[in-house]
């Protein structure tokens, strides 16, 4: 930072000197034709050809000495200021004119940056760390855009599996409905099979257009922190006594490792929802029958969670995507629980919030997600 305001006070300093040479070079000019040519070494010639130019107009002799005279001499002084003052506005112009091109060289970059250009911008030297500056703006908003789009096209695929996985549901309880409605006399014990179908299809279809308003949601969101000091374990085990029921249906089971001194200050319901989304991506990936593992501890300043599933390893291009938001791995498609894309996404958004970080890692044995947040400090009695 030092460095670039001495190169901004260097380009200042150039352009002070720029415009006092130039006044000091005009100066000069305008006393050496003034003071010596006009009132000097030539004033003579120069009265001379005066007189005689007044002549050709009819003027004799000494009315045009005297025509002479009531112009030049009697207005020396005037002529002189006024002389000055033309030769230091030029001279101010011409000092100005090197800004006004440093303007405009920043004013090209600009529009180089709008208009989305693909060559590097230059400038001249002194201005190097703006046009550092700018290729970086430049660099920023193309990352950008290729983000944006990104995400949209991701969105709209999304929408489009969406809306193609909302037919399969809808026609299977369409289907055993009417089955249900055409056979009134079906034994019971069908019918019963039948209705428990229906409403299992019924279920997918309600998670399907939940998912959709989850996009819209996201869209239109904008998260607010209400801020509180709790225990840490008190969260989590609420969190896990709430996927219970899940944990059984898969077999899974539940190690924890929680320290009970853990202290954070930040927004419950909001950290609950992070590791509500973190678990439910774990119940969605892992094998059936094997363990989900949850720790937390503390190191230095800092609240370490770790939520580990066992299931197939993620590649390493695609785990570095996980927390775009309406990015899921292809295989999330072709299962029950595939979500909308936007559990990690939001999980991110929500522990930046409280100053943390969330990141992920993947190998052939496990997939594990750390949250690091920061730890509130006990008080000392």
């Amino acid at each position: 930072m030092r460095s670039k305001w001495n190169k901004y006070r260097s380009l200042k300093i150039r352009i002070m000197l720029q415009t006092l040479g130039i006044s000091l070079l005009v100066g000069i000019f305008g006393y050496l034709f003034i003071f010596v040519f006009v009132d000097g070494v030539l004033q003579a010639p120069f009265a001379d050809s005066m007189v005689r130019f007044f002549e050709k107009f009819g003027f004799d002799n000494e009315s045009a000495i005297h025509l002479y005279r009531a112009i030049f001499w009697d207005n020396k002084t005037m002529i002189i200021s006024t002389g000055f003052i033309f030769l230091f506005l030029c001279s101010f112009y011409l000092g100005m004119s090197r800004f006004t091109t440093y303007l405009r060289q920043i004013e090209s970059g600009i529009d180089m940056i709008l208009t989305d250009s693909s060559d590097l911008i230059e400038l001249e030297p002194e201005l190097q760390p703006m046009e550092n500056r700018l290729n970086e703006i430049k660099v920023n908003l193309k990352e950008q855009r290729r983000q944006a789009q990104e995400s949209e096209q991701r969105k709209n695929d999304l929408v489009v599996y969406l809306a193609h996985d909302l037919k399969t549901p809808l026609t299977s309880v369409i289907a055993y409905l009417s089955l249900l409605n055409e056979a009134p006399d079906m034994p019971m014990e069908q019918r019963a099979k039948y209705t428990n179908i229906s409403l299992e299809k019924a279920k997918r279809l309600g998670d399907l257009i939940n998912e959709f308003f989850e996009i819209t949601r996201y869209n239109l969101q904008n998260i607010t922190l209400e801020k509180k000091t709790f225990y840490l374990y008190v969260l989590l085990e609420q969190v896990l006594d709430s996927f219970e029921p899940v944990f059984k249906e898969r077999g899974l089971t539940c190690r924890t490792e929680i320290e009970d001194s853990i202290l954070i200050n930040g927004d419950p319901d909001k950290l609950a929802r992070v590791f509500e989304n973190l678990l439910r991506n774990g119940v969605s990936y892992c094998y059936l029958n094997s363990a989900i593992e949850v720790s937390a501890v503390g190191e230095g300043d800092e609240a370490v969670i770790r939520i580990r599933n066992q299931g197939k390893e993620i590649p390493k291009h695609k785990l570095e995507n996980l927390f775009e938001k309406f990015y899921r791995l292809d295989e999330a498609r072709s299962t029950e629980t595939g979500g909308a894309g936007l559990g990690l996404a939001i999980a991110r958004e929500i522990v930046e919030l409280h100053q943390g970080t969330i990141t992920a890692n993947s190998n052939k044995d496990f997939t594990e997600f750390i949250v690091r947040l920061p730890m509130e400090q006990k008080e000392e009695p």
